[in-house]
């Protein structure tokens, strides 16, 4: 009898664990078809649905999509033509503008800037002897000229006005021009290695600008010329006391 109790009390618990057992493995089964049906009903595969599915990126709102779009091109993209342009009313008088004036695009747009950024001058151009330099110069009608008594001025007659460099255009004739140097080498005595005639060269007193002969420049657009000496032969002294003829080739 002992032997039989002890045998139903060993079996007993045999059963639940095996019970047990069974039980999970039913729901892990069961958990097991859920997945599968998800994975089914979400179209993807095992690792597909094992797996956090990506976000998708969220999209920028109307507004900045129409910023971008209206943002205009990098700076210095050049036009093309006029029809790159939007002109709206005004390309009617554009387009005749530069019939009438017989310009390119550019040439009409370089007109109008000139027209606009130089107001009070005039557009004057002169050259060397031989016509191997030619250049463009913006400056009044009324020129204020500079005569200096250096050692150097004095001997080829060196009477010029200033401007600043972006007011002169070298036209033709870069390879024609020769430089000659002396002391501090700041001025720069160019001259046309052909004929030998300095149309322009480049001042001591203003080495940002250009000093301009005035009878190298083609007639009709001087009105008036009044000429000041300046005392080269003592430089140091007549610069630091003479008061605006260090600003002749500033803007």
């Amino acid at each position: 009898m002992r032997r039989t109790r002890s045998a139903v009390a060993t079996t007993e618990p045999r059963e639940k664990r095996r019970s047990g057992a069974s039980g999970g493995l039913a729901r892990g089964e069961s958990r097991a078809r859920r997945a599968a049906g998800k994975a089914k009903a979400g179209g993807g595969g095992g690792a597909a649905g094992s797996q956090p599915s990506a976000k998708p990126r969220p999209k920028p709102p109307p507004r900045a999509q129409e910023a971008a779009a209206e943002e205009p091109p990098p700076a210095g993209t050049p036009a093309a033509s006029v029809s790159a342009l939007d002109l709206g009313e005004q390309r009617e008088r554009w387009e005749t503008f530069q019939k009438r004036q017989r310009l390119s695009f550019e040439g009409a747009a370089k007109l109008l800037l000139d027209t606009f950024e130089y107001q009070g001058l005039v557009k004057h151009t002169g050259g060397c002897h031989c016509g191997a330099v030619r250049f463009e110069v913006w400056a009044s009608a009324d020129l204020h000229i500079f005569d200096c008594n250096c050692s150097i001025c004095k001997k080829k007659q060196n009477r010029h006005f200033i401007v600043p460099a972006s007011r002169f255009k070298l036209l033709k004739g870069a390879e024609s021009i020769t430089t000659y140097t002396f002391n501090t080498h700041k001025a720069q005595h160019t001259f046309c290695k052909r004929c030998g005639v300095q149309s322009f060269y480049t001042p001591r007193s203003n080495p940002g600008g250009f000093g301009i002969a005035p009878h190298c420049l083609d007639e009709g657009t001087v009105r008036s010329v009044v000429t000041e000496e300046f005392n080269g032969s003592d430089w140091e002294r007549a610069i630091k006391e003479h008061k605006t003829i260090k600003n002749m080739s500033k803007e």
